[in-house]
Formats: structure tokens, sequence, C-alpha cells
């Protein structure tokens, strides 16, 4: 990860036995774009074959043209957006991933990553696998493939028992669309319906867009299979504990989607009235980081007292294949995506809210932007804690020595970013505003391993040290 931000995870969306199967995917796939910009794709079954169309780049450049539609029939589709956190940027890895297997076609979507699938493929490659990319995603593939079991979800069951990590997954067989989510249910799943239709999205934003109502989400370590008969349900796994992202709720969701029953906008808005809570400072005007700061920078001001302005304008236009021919072109980058409103900030002593800091650098520069704005003072609120740690469940991360808060103590992340004050929420904060009464360190609510280093899951690929061997591997294939 070259940049200062969170990298958004994947989208995944399924609809089964509606004539407009295809189409109500691509929209369904154009509220999920948030959350992967890299690439889409969208497989249908006709009752016959299977159609796949797999395109590099945004949903809306691709899958909104009535041609490419009809070359989607059928009444049952599953479309994918991704943001690569595993496996490089090529139309290979692009999902869903499809393959014939014996008893027939299976296509999948994956959002989330596995935490042993560089181990998972060094052991089936020795055994005579042959993979056709480089996703985590695809191992999940061969493990059903090459599953003894005699139906298609005992096999994907059979599956799943050898993975470890963070998954939210939709299935398409000639007969059945299928959702699965992770024993911990780190990643998220939610079922709608549709005039008697089961539709399956990473977000209810993705439900609202079709017109599909909420149904409910689908629990952790659940698998549910949509058959023109109706929806059943399965649990096969041992019961763990529930420990769901926190990072929905801070950034990844869109703010008009529920996440596990509470509305993400408001959840955003109460961090920001924590943090005033917890590290109130006298101002004059509160400003957020836009867009995912604006919840919590209006739930700062409100808590505080203090005039909410918008003192940075983003520009939404902003594509991610800009041309930085030179160096001194590359410093101005950031101003390509905001630019402060002078009026709203000259002679005053600005608050500004973010959502969080990953390395520090674009703070850097947006708090130099506010300075030269006129601003007399900046004071930086960080509407979640301290990232600490690296992400292995999907979230693209740096390497823990990259990240801000692991290489200073809060003096020198000040410092660093050179603002008059910094403060961050702190993680009893965090729990308090999603509700709890305090975080159980024994056994822990939330998936919160950047903040704690509590990982929810095994590491295997990192703790068995294959990640160097597989990299090796991946690299002389690519």
């Amino acid at each position: 990860m070259e940049g200062d931000t969170l990298r958004e995870e994947c989208g995944v969306f399924g609809v089964y036995g509606h004539e407009d199967a295809a189409a109500l995917t691509a929209l369904g796939l154009h509220a999920l774009q948030h959350r992967g910009q890299e690439a889409a794709g969208i497989v249908s079954y006709d009752g016959s074959r299977f159609n796949a169309e797999r395109r590099m780049g945004l949903v809306g450049d691709h899958f909104s043209s009535e041609k490419m539609i009809n070359r989607l029939a059928g009444n049952a589709a599953i479309g994918h957006n991704r943001y690569s956190t595993t496996g490089e940027t090529m139309l290979r890895n692009v999902q869903p991933l499809f393959a014939d297997l014996w008893g027939g076609g299976f296509a999948i979507g994956h959002n989330g990553n596995l935490t042993n699938a560089l181990t998972l493929r060094d052991q089936l490659v020795r055994d005579g696998a042959i993979f056709q990319s480089t996703s985590d995603t695809e191992t999940i593939l061969q493990l059903v493939a090459r599953s003894a079991k005699p139906r298609i979800v005992e096999r994907l069951v059979d599956a799943l028992t050898q993975v470890e990590g963070a998954y939210g997954l939709v299935c398409l067989t000639p007969k059945k669309l299928i959702g699965a989510r992770d024993p911990q249910g780190i990643r998220p799943l939610v079922m709608g319906d549709l005039n008697g239709c089961p539709v399956l999205a990473s977000e209810t934003c993705a439900l609202d867009i079709i017109g599909a109502h909420f149904v409910r989400e689908i629990e952790p370590g659940e698998i549910v299979v949509c058959t023109e008969d109706g929806v059943e349900s399965h649990k096969p796994f041992p019961p763990q504990p529930c420990r769901p992202c926190v990072f929905e709720h801070i950034y990844f969701a869109r703010p008009d989607s529920i996440v596990g029953g509470k509305s993400v906008y408001a959840v955003r808005k109460e961090f920001g009235a924590q943090l005033a809570a917890e590290s109130h400072e006298d101002a004059d005007v509160v400003i957020p980081v836009p867009d995912s700061g604006v919840p919590s920078a209006l739930g700062y001001a409100e808590k505080a007292g203090l005039p909410f302005e918008l003192g940075l304008i983003r520009n939404h236009y902003v594509g991610r294949t800009f041309i930085e021919p030179t160096q001194q072109i590359r410093q101005l980058g950031v101003k390509l995506k905001h630019n402060p409103n002078r009026a709203m900030v000259e002679g005053k002593r600005v608050v500004l809210v973010d959502d969080s800091v990953v390395r520090g650098t674009t703070s850097i520069k947006i708090v130099q932007m506010i300075r030269d704005a006129g601003a007399r003072e900046v004071h930086l609120r960080i509407a979640s804690p301290p990232i600490t740690h690296s992400d292995f469940y999907g979230i693209d991360t740096p390497d823990q020595s990259k990240l801000l808060a692991h290489r200073f103590d809060l003096e020198g992340m000040r410092s660093y970013i050179g603002v008059d004050s910094l403060a961050f929420l702190t993680v009893e904060g965090l729990y308090k505003a999603l509700g709890y009464e305090a975080r159980d360190d024994e056994h822990p609510q939330l998936t919160d391993h950047c903040f704690t280093g509590d990982y929810p899951t095994p590491l295997t690929d990192r703790d068995g040290d294959r990640a160097g061997a597989q990299l090796s591997l991946l690299a002389e294939i690519a």
C-alpha cells in the first residue's frame, strides 16, 4: 500500500430468481462501489450456461449499457467489486471467479482475506493444483473442487473448514445462490428480499438501490442456500465469539448503511461526540476532512458547542490514474482531492476532524493547506484510536513499521504532523459510542486488532513464514 488512507475491502452482491438479475446486480455493485474501484465482474446463469463479464475499472464504465447486460442473461447472478489486498491488479484476478467442477459450474465472489491462503496454496500446488490467478479466493475454489463430498454445499463447507481468516462469500451454481460468512462475523453479509427473490449483499445500501427490503444479517458461521424452493440456513461450524470488524463503522460502510443493527451515520456522529467529550479544545470552528470525517465532525461540533463548517472542499472527479509526471506536480497531488475554503478558516482556531490516520503523510499536507489558508491554530482530532497494528483480513494497511502510531508516541505524532494539538478517540470511547459499557478484554466484542494487537484468528501465513516463498512463486508465474 503506497497511499496514506485505509483502502476499501471488496463488495459482493447476488440475486436469485429474478428476470433482471444481471441489471439488478450491476445496480447493487454501483451502490457498493466505495468498497472497491479497481475492477468489477458479474456472472449470471441462464438455465443452460454461465455468462461472465469481468472488467478493470468502475462499474459504471462497463456495466451500464444494455448491450453488456444482454450478454449476462439469466434469472440468477452474482457480482463483485474489487480492491486487491491479495493478488496483483490484473484481469485474471477479477472476481467472481468461475470454474467447471464435477457436478456443474461454480462461481464465487469473496470479500475478505484468508490468513492461511498462502500456506494452503503452497500445499495445493505441490499436490498438482493449477492456479489461474494470484487471488486467495481461488484457494477456496480449488478446495471446493478437490472435496470428495457428494453435494456442492457440503463441498463448500469442507473447503471453509480448512481456511482461516475473514470472508463474506456469494456463490452461484446451476440451481443455487449461496452466501457464507466467516465464523466470527468479521466481514459483513446481509440478506434482502425483492418481491420474493432473495438478495445477498455486503451492505444494506445495495438493497436500497434496487428497492429490496432488508431481511436480516447473515449470522457468523452461517451458510444460506437460495433455490426455487426458498432459503435454507446451515450452521456447520462450531460456535465462536462474534467479532465484527469495527472499521465498517469507522470507515468502510456507506453512512446510509445499517451495520449490526446500528446506523453507520449515527455511530460516526457519536464517535465525534465522544471525541469532543474526551479532548475538547477551545476553538472557533470544527472542520471535517471530507467525506468520511463529516459525520464525526458534526458530532464533535454539536457536543462542543462549536460551529461546523466545510473548510475543506473535496473534488469528487479525480480519477485514480491521474498523471503526475514530475516531483513538483506530485507534491501538489493532495490538492487534487481537497482544497481549503479560505473564508471559513482564515484567522480562526480550527479543530480538524478525520476518521483515522495511517502513515500521516496526507495529514501533514492537509494541515499545511489549512495553515496556508490563514488558520491561526490547527488542532487535529481523530475519530478512532491510533492504528498501531497491520490488518490481515481484507483491509490494505502498510507494514507495521510504516504506521505512524507505531513509529511515534502522541507528542511525536503531533510534532510530525505539525499541529498545535492532537488527540485520538480512546478504545474505551470507541466501544461506548457503539453502545457497549466497556471493552471485554478477555472476550472482545469486536475485531479491533489494528488498535489493540488482539487478532481474532491465527495468522498462519505470517507466523509460518510462508509469505516470502509464496511471493517468489507468484513472481515466477505472473
